[in-house]
């Protein structure tokens, strides 16, 4: 399944149905009256979070979406059927904006949360509510009212306990493999992640939801390379995992051009719990290791783990690890 995180959709609530003007007309009533019942409420439009959806793709295809109308009142007081409102199910994390893309109406936040984006147009009113002591026989009813209709806006923020940030072929997608029972696209190329990836991890009867963002290069909050349109994944991650190539020529400059990419999109990200892991430490002698972690730990507050996606040890290191940075 292809991810979405936006989409742009059209939706129309049911029209209420019409109110009756209808009188009795039975052969021995002498007096018959009215008897017209109401028209039925048109169907509302209601957004509802779902956990096992991680995408807003159903809506690529499928953009406009309109609830049933509310049947016209009928004789013998009869009120007219309501619309069934229509259910649109959208992912955990997904943000409802008008039109202009920048209005909030409805962030989800939690499973099974509901939110009525568009209400259904009122029944309108049948001839017998209109009877009085002075009007006997009222022939006054009313329509329906119109149904709300809007375009909006569905963005989606993945929501994840830890997010895996770094630059191109980092490793990310391999560490995600090696972590959970994601199966990410992976190979030895710049932007092989050009989707945000989902992967749930199991130690000692605990879960953890990883989410793998794509690299960020320098310029990324400008729109370079894959651009802002993943930045935001970041922001609903609990904690980051920062992964680090421990081959690259200056670990410094590749940790400060990540940092420097999240603070100029949002400083609020820079206050996330952050675990730093330097990947690829089979790659080097062991003596040449320490001395490029230690060079590497100066100056630096947060946890510095090294680690191979080669050996299981190092995966359940990073596992057991990681349960600390979501409690």
């Amino acid at each position: 399944m292809k991810f979405l995180d936006q989409v742009k959709i059209y939706i129309k609530a049911g029209n209420g149905g019409d109110g009756s003007p209808s009188f009795r007309r039975e052969k021995y009533v002498e007096f018959g009256g009215p008897d017209g019942g109401d028209g039925g409420k048109g169907g509302s439009i209601i957004l509802k979070s779902e956990e096992n959806l991680n995408t807003l793709i159903d809506y690529r295809y499928q953009q406009h979406h309109k609830a049933e109308r509310g049947e016209n009142g009928a004789g013998q007081n009869r009120t007219g059927k309501s619309g069934n409102d229509l259910f649109l199910k959208v992912p955990l994390g997904t943000q409802v904006f008008e039109e202009d893309n920048k209005t909030l109406l409805f962030d989800f936040s939690k499973k099974g949360e509901e939110f009525i984006v568009a209400n259904g147009g009122k029944g309108g009113l049948g001839n017998t509510r209109f009877k009085s002591s002075t009007n006997r026989a009222p022939r006054k009813f009313t329509k329906g009212t119109i149904g709300e209709d809007f375009t909006i806006w569905l963005q989606l923020k993945t929501i994840a306990d830890i997010g895996i940030i770094g630059l191109p072929n980092a490793g990310k997608s391999s560490l995600l493999a090696a972590l959970t029972n994601a199966n990410p696209k992976i190979a030895n190329y710049r932007f092989t992640t050009l989707n945000p990836n989902l992967g749930v991890a199991s130690y000692d009867d605990k879960e953890i939801t990883i989410a793998d963002i794509p690299g960020l290069v320098e310029g990324a909050h400008e729109g370079v390379g894959l651009g802002i349109q993943f930045l935001k994944h970041i922001e609903r991650c609990k904690s980051l995992l920062h992964l680090i190539d421990i081959t690259n020529i200056d670990l410094n400059e590749s940790y400060n051009q990540v940092k420097n990419e999240l603070k100029s999109y949002s400083s609020k990200l820079l206050d996330k719990k952050e675990l730093i892991v330097l990947n690829k430490i089979d790659l080097i002698d062991e003596d040449t290791a320490k001395e490029v972690v230690d060079h590497f730990s100066k100056n630096k507050k947060c946890e510095i783990l090294t680690m191979t996606t080669l050996e299981k040890s190092s995966i359940s290191k990073i596992k057991a690890k990681l349960l600390s940075y979501v409690s």
